[in-house]
């Protein structure tokens, strides 16, 4: 793989392959917005496509599209799928993480 990939687990894959099911797209899209008390939020949903500028990784047979802006901050990460109790969500091992506030919600990278 390339240098910067973004990784998914064959949990993540199977549940992107859901919601592909329902709405199409051509993968699982990664960005960032500003949020929170540590600065940063994981934004994700279905790439309907790749604009100029994004970053396509194929993983799983999936394509995951990273945004130009959140490339140095997700680069290397691993996205797993999450299923426990009524807990159902996405969560992020991300290389670059130098801290993240007290809920989990938002985080901070170096520089």
């Amino acid at each position: 793989m390339s240098e910067g990939n973004i990784s998914l687990t064959e949990a993540a894959a199977s549940r992107v392959r859901e919601f592909m099911a329902r709405e199409g797209g051509i993968g699982l899209r990664v960005d960032v917005r500003r949020t929170g008390c540590s600065g940063w939020a994981y934004d994700v949903g279905i790439a309907q496509g790749a604009s100029d500028g994004d970053h396509v990784f194929e993983d799983q047979g999936l394509k995951v599209v990273v945004s130009d802006k959140a490339l140095p901050m997700v680069s290397g990460t691993t996205v797993d799928f999450v299923h426990d109790g009524l807990v159902r969500e996405f969560r992020f091992r991300n290389p670059n993480v130098t801290g993240e506030c007290g809920c989990g919600e938002s985080f901070t990278v170096a520089g």
